[in-house]
């Protein structure tokens, strides 16, 4: 028996199955994606950032957003030209945001300045290729992949021709530095601990 295409579907319909639903699902190039419930390493991991953000954040400008809370992402079809826009939705696991504007009230319509995606068994190869290529084509200036299982942290930044280049890859020791966020910076000790 083989392997079935998924169904593409609108974002109209998707947004109805959305209504529908009570699990986490995010919406890209026409297909529908289910995202896993995390486990206590990722929860505490992603407290722990989610912290050190927020603390981090006082005072100024930028906010930290934790899942599930939707980011609309919007990019051009390539074959169709710059002309046509499609719409992403993904679940981050974290979203630092600096533009409010595009803050509505159960979503951010934009790209943020940085996004956390803490690896899961079941969703490595989407968070590190597929999510990869989508938050750089959609303009996320800082995207960092957290993988438990390995204890890694890989931080990837938009270069000048808009294509990520990997600032740093750390494994169990040493700190990880935001280059969007100057001066943000994560012991990798203390977030796997």
């Amino acid at each position: 028996m083989g392997l079935t295409e998924p169904q593409v579907i609108t974002i109209a319909e998707y947004n109805k199955l959305r209504e529908n639903s009570e699990g986490r699902l995010e919406y890209i190039d026409g297909i529908v994606y289910m995202t896993p419930s995390p486990s206590t390493k990722h929860q505490r991991i992603s407290g722990r950032l989610q912290a050190r953000l927020f603390n981090f954040l006082e005072g100024k400008e930028c906010e930290v957003f934790t899942a599930p809370f939707d980011i609309e992402l919007r990019t051009t079809d390539p074959d169709q030209g710059d002309q046509i826009e499609k719409t992403k939705v993904v679940i981050p696991d974290l979203s630092v945001i600096c533009d409010k504007t595009k803050l509505g009230e159960n979503k951010y319509a934009g790209s943020p300045e940085l996004i956390v995606e803490i690896l899961s068994p079941s969703n490595q190869a989407h968070d590190l290729v597929k999510k990869l290529n989508l938050y750089m084509q959609s303009g996320v200036k800082e995207y960092w992949i957290v993988n438990p299982l390995l204890n890694t942290v890989q931080i990837y930044g938009l270069n000048e021709e808009g294509q990520y280049q990997q600032l740093e890859v750390l494994k169990e020791t040493g700190v990880a530095h935001s280059e969007v966020l100057q001066g943000f910076s994560m012991n990798l000790e203390e977030l796997f601990k």
